[in-house]
């Protein structure tokens, strides 16, 4: 009973602090929709300040952060206090807490049975789509409890009628709540591709691995490789992809830079790839929160994209159109700073700020490498 109680208490602790799955039911054949050649024009920080429709971004925090200044934060429990890997969690934060231990063990039960009968009778679910629904029922459980369930906006009739087939799913990544954020509205059964190390996670670990979701060693590029292949193998079998072409959790919410690897999927099986914006789950739950630190209705927002064909075009090009998408819908304060390029003093040869990347080409193209969520 004592290793019970400290297992349920391990899991409340670690499965709010650093995510990387997602989760989602039920299938459909692919279907044939004819490419679009469109090319949409990068808008001017004036026009995106003003370009969101109504009810197509949050109700607070788009033209001005809703972030917590740290006068208000009110931390009660500091961990690695002064270090930058410094958690904190405040009243809010306790009180997800409580909402954690209360759910989790119902989520670790209901996949337990889920996954016995999936082995008993294989066929009945090969690709885990009841599996991974468990884990969307605690998403929008967890966030309705926690008084955070997002607004939603955009194309979102074409996933829930399932009617897109094979795609790859892309979304800004800033915090773990873009994971349960997500589960809001992918209704296709998907496979994510995470971390490998989100395996050992209690619950997390559980859904990922039980549902056969894409793991990924950044460090070892034989698992790139396998990540590719698996990744190309789904869509070719009608299972979209959920990724985060950033490879990693932007620190301070803004639009980070694309790592490569990851369009090129969408071109190999030749599927369609469909942005989701997701505003403000940085300012509810930064990155030295280990729970969130306030409620998010009103600010979370999640607005699905029309998908951008990839047939015919280059992976650089699907990535500038992918960002342009993306910016388009997301809040000014989740926009990328401007470069500033400071040239080198005593040199006036033009070398220094010339826009070339010493890890990259002179394009300051991202290596062709697959990157994790």
């Amino acid at each position: 009973m004592e290793s019970r109680k400290r297992f349920l208490a391990l899991s409340a602790i670690i499965l709010l602090g650093d995510g990387g799955t997602a989760f989602s039911f039920s299938t459909s054949p692919p279907t044939t929709t004819t490419p679009t050649t469109t090319t949409p024009t990068p808008l001017s920080t004036q026009e995106l300040a003003t370009s969101a429709p109504l009810n197509e971004g949050p109700s607070i925090g788009y033209a001005t952060t809703c972030l917590l200044p740290p006068s208000e934060i009110n931390p009660i429990i500091t961990l690695k206090k002064g270090e930058p890997k410094e958690k904190m969690i405040n009243p809010f934060g306790l009180y997800s807490i409580f909402i954690t231990i209360i759910l989790n063990p119902i989520w670790a039960l209901a996949m337990f049975i889920t996954d016995i009968t999936c082995n008993a009778f294989p066929n009945l679910d090969p690709n885990r789509a009841f599996y991974d629904y468990t884990g969307k029922v605690w998403s929008r459980t967890w966030l309705t409890i926690a008084d955070s369930y997002p607004t939603i906006s955009g194309d979102v009739e074409r996933l829930t009628d399932n009617d897109l087939g094979a795609c790859l799913f892309v979304a800004n990544h800033a915090s773990w709540l873009d994971i349960p954020v997500l589960c809001t509205v992918l209704d296709p059964v998907f496979k994510f591709i995470a971390k490998g190390e989100l395996k050992d996670i209690p619950c997390i670990g559980q859904q990922l691995v039980g549902g056969k979701h894409i793991m990924i060693d950044r460090e070892d590029r034989r698992s790139q490789l396998r990540t590719f292949k698996e990744g190309v193998a789904y869509l070719t079998n009608g299972v979209p992809l959920m990724a985060f072409p950033e490879g990693k959790r932007s620190q301070d919410g803004r639009l980070a830079e694309f790592k490569g690897g990851i369009f090129s999927m969408a071109n190999k099986a030749n599927v369609p790839i469909v942005p989701i914006s997701i505003s403000n789950t940085h300012e509810i739950m930064p990155s030295n929160a280990l729970f969130p630190f306030q409620k998010g209705r009103g600010k979370l927002h999640v607005h699905v994209h029309e998908p951008i064909y990839a047939e015919g075009r280059k992976e650089k090009e699907l990535a500038e159109l992918v960002k342009i998408k993306l910016l388009s819908r997301m809040p000014l304060t989740q926009h990328p700073l401007p470069l500033v390029v400071e040239e080198e003093e005593g040199r006036g040869d033009g070398e220094s700020g010339s826009g070339s990347d010493s890890k990259g080409n002179a394009n300051g193209e991202s290596p062709k490498e697959l990157q994790s969520a």
